[in-house]
């Protein structure tokens, strides 16, 4: 690494993009060397960098404190520990879709948190692709429409769950879910209350649940044009009740949830074969 003497030859705009940009280490003494400097743009830069590395601080400790419930795990000699949650419970279309996903001990990654508190889409699928390429076993799972109504969206999602753990491909040691435990699971689990916001395994898949739903839903937008799927993903929006009552009910439509139930009428209808399918790394099977 250049001395400090070295890099204080660099102008101020190249320093900043190597240590603030770039985020690369700072060497001893140059903080302080840009403190003591007389021009204001040196004195702003230390303060820019002093910012950064604060807030790299916090988020450090942010994700320790959400890998506490793998690591006392992992002190256990436990060593596959899969974070399980799903998504799309509430909408009136599509499925409800799980995701299971196995770190690395003492994996971290950067701005991964509860799929709900990543308002911005692109920065979840950013997220999404470097945990499916940083995990050691990530795999998601769906109960369909016609699950739904036949088994009830709780029974449903725990079957989600389930199918998205035994797609996994390694049998994970331990099982960390968010606020359920799936009665069919024979493995050692926790459900954990709002573990999605407590365990980075939970918010992992949390974001590979959440993305893959998205993206389900942007499909059968382009399959069922006229229903705004893509934009409100099948939660029941003023624009989607409406568009249910102008256009039908689709097949993809929860008949068991009240705005469904009440555009047919009331009256019970007998629904199709089911879709359910099981994905994996390699798309659906």
């Amino acid at each position: 690494m250049p001395s400090v003497e070295d890099l204080l030859q660099h102008s101020l705009a190249e320093l900043t993009e190597r240590f603030v940009t770039q985020e690369h280490s700072v060497p001893s003494g140059l903080l302080e060397a840009l403190e003591a400097d007389a021009r204001q743009g040196a004195k702003a830069l230390a303060r820019r960098i002093r910012s950064r590395q604060g807030k790299n601080r916090a988020e450090g400790q942010r994700l320790r404190h959400l890998l506490r419930f793998e690591s006392e795990l992992w002190e256990q000699g436990h060593t596959h520990i899969a974070g399980v949650d799903e998504a799309g419970r509430g909408p009136l279309a599509g499925p409800v879709v799980a995701a299971a996903a196995i770190l690395p001990k003492g994996w971290r990654l950067e701005g991964l948190d509860d799929s709900k508190k990543i308002a911005d889409e692109t920065r979840r699928e950013e997220l999404a692709e470097a945990i499916k390429r940083g995990a050691v076993a990530w795999a998601v799972g769906q109960a369909d429409a016609e699950e739904i109504d036949r088994l009830n969206i709780r029974r449903a999602s725990l079957l989600a769950m389930h199918r998205a753990v035994e797609a996994l491909g390694i049998r994970p040691d331990y099982v960390l879910l968010d606020a359920f435990t799936i009665p069919e699971c024979t493995l050692p689990q926790r459900g954990i209350i709002k573990g999605d916001a407590l365990s980075l395994s939970i918010a992992a898949a949390s974001v590979l649940a959440k993305t893959t739903r998205d993206r389900l839903m942007r499909e059968l937008d382009a399959r069922y044009p006229g229903y705004g799927l893509a934009e409100h993903k099948g939660y029941p929006t003023a624009s989607h009740v409406q568009a249910i009552r102008d256009r039908g009910v689709l097949p993809i439509h929860r008949r068991s949830f009240a705005p469904v139930r009440e555009a047919l009428g009331g009256t019970p209808v007998q629904t199709g074969p089911t879709q359910g399918e099981l994905f994996t790394e390699n798309g659906p099977r």
